[in-house]
């Protein structure tokens, strides 16, 4: 990141990301090293999206007063009913649909936001999650504007897998399997709406020192087409992390703070994903199993309707009768969001079971946390292939030719006793650590990331 000095205030970044937490937080933390460099940035969504990722945030209240954001209101498809994909074996797709359908009522007041900044700006710069592309369309209209995709997804995800890689074909995840139709068709409408004549380049939620070939493979594709990318990850160690802490995240840092090194499993299937009674008993389980302590956060997944109403993050779900009274001093079971960057960067933290969506992925990889594979969908079959087959930096706990099927308390112990407590684990993290190693070269003066950010930020200020 280029260091904060006075740069021509005539550069104004439109930040627009798409209506799910993990692409809110990207896009706020990029806006944080953005505006570090005294450049204006504006940061549009939905009224209650915007409260829900600033609460959230690490950044301070400080920090984020260096931006502008635009809070618009759109209709409460909420109270309508939807239908749930029928060939979706995920639990979350009605909600899929919801933001899908509510992101794209953020046109108009994008448009006339696009407008009124570029009157006052030599030049506006817009950068725009891949999935907004129908909300920003109007951009191309502006003669002092320029454009930015932004990908929050591993850039191993867009390469051609079965040409690129060492794997056999018939182990890759097919799109089918990933996404439930309904979003490979809004994908694809996305696509329609490029803006590709004002694109200037793409901006990567990656780093080299993770994906070095798959950022090289890109950029040799995008230098046919005159176009630059940045890989600029890892944001959270870009900037401050400030934000006083919650009471009952003092309680789990201290509570690690008497754990011996590397012998807690953090367990967390991120903002989207809701288990089902069945399987949360079979995690107690297979935790109990184990005798491996933990931190296992269980919570209900965000939907729409709670963020309008106040009640994201709420957990309805139960673990069996006795099994927090028998774990006492073993392991927490929190229902509430929690500082997961400082978990995996606690010494007693020593392995990470998730979801593997992308930004639990590099968290884990950058805090040298060996990862317990359990993808739920999207883009996550992806990640768990790139973490255990190419990157070996973890075990699966369960393989994606078996998700419509439970995931039984032997394949959870196995799976944590393989990462905690085995020969096979002590290998994984010796991996797992040397890539952390050269993440934090990257932030460095002269690193990988540094050299990405002065790039960047050179070019949309030239």
């Amino acid at each position: 990141m280029a260091t904060s000095h006075s740069l021509s205030s005539s550069v104004v970044v439109l930040m627009v990301p798409y209506l799910a937490q993990s692409h809110l937080d990207q896009s706020l933390q990029l806006s944080h090293v953005v505006s570090s460099c005294d450049i204006p940035v504006h940061y549009v969504s939905s009224t209650f999206h915007i409260s829900q990722v600033t609460s959230r945030a690490l950044n301070s209240r400080h920090q984020s007063t260096k931006i502008h954001f635009h809070g618009f209101e759109i209709p409460a498809l909420h109270s309508q009913t939807r239908t749930t994909d029928p060939e979706s074996k995920t639990k979350n797709a009605q909600e899929q649909i919801r933001r899908a359908e509510a992101s794209t009522h953020l046109r108009e007041p994008v448009t006339a936001l696009l407008r009124s900044l570029s009157a006052k700006a030599r030049r506006l710069v817009v950068v725009y999650d891949v999935l907004m592309s129908s909300v920003v369309q109007d951009v191309v209209s502006l003669p002092n504007a320029e454009c930015y995709s932004f990908y929050r997804v591993s850039v191993f995800l867009g390469l051609d897998l079965s040409r690129k890689i060492n794997i056999p074909i018939e182990d890759i995840p097919s799109m089918e399997s990933c996404f439930p139709a309904f979003m490979r068709d809004f994908i694809a409408s996305q696509q329609k709406f490029s803006v590709s004549d004002l694109e200037s380049g793409s901006i990567h939620n990656s780093c080299r020192a993770i994906e070095g070939s798959s950022i090289e493979l890109l950029a040799n594709d995008q230098n046919k087409l005159n176009r630059k990318i940045w890989a600029v990850w890892p944001l959270h160690q870009t900037t401050t992390d400030s934000k006083e802490l919650r009471d009952q995240d003092k309680c789990l840092l201290e509570w690690l703070d008497e754990q011996e090194p590397k012998s807690v499993l953090y367990i967390s299937f991120g903002s989207l994903t809701t288990l089902s009674d069945e399987q949360i008993k079979e995690i107690a389980l297979g935790l109990e199993q184990s005798g491996v302590k933990f931190i296992w956060v269980l919570r209900d997944g965000d939907k729409l309707d709670d963020l309008v109403n106040g009640k994201a993050g709420r957990s309805s779900s139960q673990v069996p009768d006795g099994f927090e009274e028998r774990m006492r001093g073993m392991g927490m079971v929190v229902r509430t969001w929690v500082p997961q960057v400082k978990i995996l960067e606690h010494p007693s933290t020593g392995g990470f079971m998730s979801h593997c969506g992308w930004n639990s992925c590099m968290e884990s990889i950058a805090m040298g946390v060996p990862i317990a594979t359990w993808p739920m969908q999207s883009d996550q079959p992806f990640n768990a292939l790139l973490i255990t087959r190419v990157l070996r930096v973890g075990v699966a706990v369960m393989e994606w030719e078996q998700r419509d099927e439970l995931v039984t308390s032997s394949m959870i112990n196995g799976a944590v006793r393989k990462i905690m407590a085995s020969e096979e684990g002590d290998e994984i993290r010796k991996r797992v650590v040397e890539i952390a190693e050269a993440v934090k070269r990257s932030v460095e003066d002269g690193g990988d990331c540094r050299l990405e950010w002065d790039s960047f930020i050179a070019h949309i200020t030239r």
